[in-house]
């Protein structure tokens, strides 16, 4: 599977895929830090904060339903799917292939946005970005968009890449409403696009416990709550959006033109 997905990362060459996992992610960061590095004053709990807002909210559900969209593009434009299907590769390597991929960039994307903020911020402030808290918090809005990737890789190959991208607006907007809100307090454990938001900010409860603006307890409780609820529903999430997924690429003839 490395292998296959070395050769799955070596097509992307010369397309937006490589800008997107290396250099944008960069640029955000350094914007983020130049932001903070400019406004003294500005807490911890709130660069975390505003920077995992951002991420969870905004870029990760465009961003997989961009990554995933133009991943599966590629292949419709490269004979409608025929060379891709046609190759004598099993479907399910097929696609893991591009699953795997996706992880691989929206993981990439999600490190270097990470470690740019807190190195640069690091250079300047003399209480900079905390690097085991902020690597902690990425590793879990990594695993809270599992299901999304799945997701989005089963609707990009059944409807296209608009139907991604589309459906990714959607998704925006419930991460926004649903996810930082009380309104999906009773609700957000069945919506895949919180799932990011909710599991990314349970470390920015560690900086509520130092500041001492809440019960110890009650802070201890609700991540551990939250952490349960979240984690559960991203494994169950991941296994039937992806093997859904595969179950239904096996059976996929390509897209017709209707479609």
């Amino acid at each position: 599977m490395i292998v296959f997905l070395r050769s799955e990362w070596l097509r992307t060459k010369r397309t937006a895929i490589r800008f997107l996992t290396l250099c944008m992610p960069v640029l955000f960061s350094l914007c983020a830090a130049a932001y903070l590095t400019t406004h003294p004053g500005i807490t911890r709990a709130f660069a975390f904060e505003g920077f995992f807002t951002i991420w969870t909210v905004f870029i990760i559900p465009v961003g997989v339903g961009v990554f995933a969209g133009f991943l599966v593009h590629e292949e419709e434009l490269a004979g409608n799917f025929n060379g891709f299907l046609g190759t004598g590769i099993s479907r399910f390597k097929l696609y893991l292939g591009k699953f795997f991929l996706l992880l691989f960039c929206l993981a990439a994307c999600t490190l270097l946005a990470v470690l740019t903020l807190c190195i640069s911020t690091n250079l300047v402030l003399p209480d900079g970005a905390s690097y085991m808290l902020f690597l902690t918090a990425a590793v879990l809005v990594i695993l809270g968009t599992l299901p999304l990737l799945a997701l989005h890789l089963w609707i990009s190959f059944a409807w296209g890449m608009g139907a991604s991208v589309g459906i990714s607006m959607g998704g925006l907007l419930m991460a926004a409403i649903l996810g930082l809100t009380g309104l999906g307090s009773k609700i957000w454990p069945v919506i895949p696009w919180t799932w990011p938001v909710k599991l990314g900010m349970l470390p920015g409860a560690l900086l509520l416990k130092e500041s001492g603006s809440a019960n110890a307890s009650d802070i201890s409780f609700g991540v551990q709550h939250t952490a349960a609820l979240g984690l559960l529903a991203v494994t169950v999430g991941t296994v039937l959006f992806l093997a859904g997924g595969m179950i239904w690429f096996n059976l996929w003839e390509g897209r017709k033109n209707y479609e």
